[in-house]
């Protein structure tokens, strides 16, 4: 489990787990070529990943799309945003999977409309990875100059390999954290879903 190894071997481990997914790494070396500020691929095709291939599934079985992050608070406009996501479907085409681009600088823009709660502007891409609805999903990795995978990780690794998924009631709804996790328990039955905390709304 990669989360009981030594903190300085725990990162060598994750990059060998997520390599397994060969449509994972293509996404990050197309993705480093974009020049995208603050940018991250994060979010469930990281974590299922680990999932896969903890549980001995294909390493890349139910992961929906793969989530690239950046952020750009220089131009907020839907037009700067929708200009990248057009310029990511040449960069990822031939791909078999969906890439979803997103500037996280404009988040707050849209949030409350879609789960009823303010949002506030986030200031880099690592504060919105911070405020996914379970602390197991909090991560986020880049490809650098040299191949160095940099890889943002606030609440360790222990929970993404020992497949528990733990809720973090910091911006997303109680509703959205049970809905994803009965989602996902459905595709990953081994998972221990914890509960949503009795004192948070």
């Amino acid at each position: 489990m990669i989360g009981r190894l030594p903190l300085d071997e725990q990162l060598d481990a994750l990059r060998a787990v997520l390599s397994r997914n060969s449509v994972l790494t293509q996404v990050l070396e197309r993705g480093a070529t974009m020049g995208l500020p603050g940018w991250y691929l994060t979010a469930g095709c990281l974590f299922q990943t680990v999932w896969n291939v903890v549980t001995g599934r294909p390493a890349t079985e139910g992961i929906k799309d793969y989530d690239v992050f950046y952020h750009d608070a220089g131009d907020l406009s839907w037009e700067a945003e929708d200009a990248v996501i057009r310029a990511g479907r040449e960069v990822f085409a031939g791909l078999p999977a969906e890439v979803e681009i997103r500037n996280e600088a404009r988040v707050h823009l849209w949030y409350e409309d879609r789960f009823g709660v303010p949002c506030p502007p986030y200031e880099s891409s690592e504060a919105a990875i911070d405020s996914f609805a379970a602390t197991t999903c909090c991560l986020g990795v880049r490809l650098e100059a040299g191949g160095r995978w940099r890889v943002y990780a606030p609440h360790g690794l222990s929970d993404v390999s020992g497949l528990v998924l733990r809720p973090n009631p910091v911006l997303a709804p109680r509703s959205v954290y049970e809905a994803k996790a009965a989602r996902w328990r459905e595709q990953w039955p081994e998972l221990t879903v914890l509960d949503w905390p009795r004192d948070r709304p």
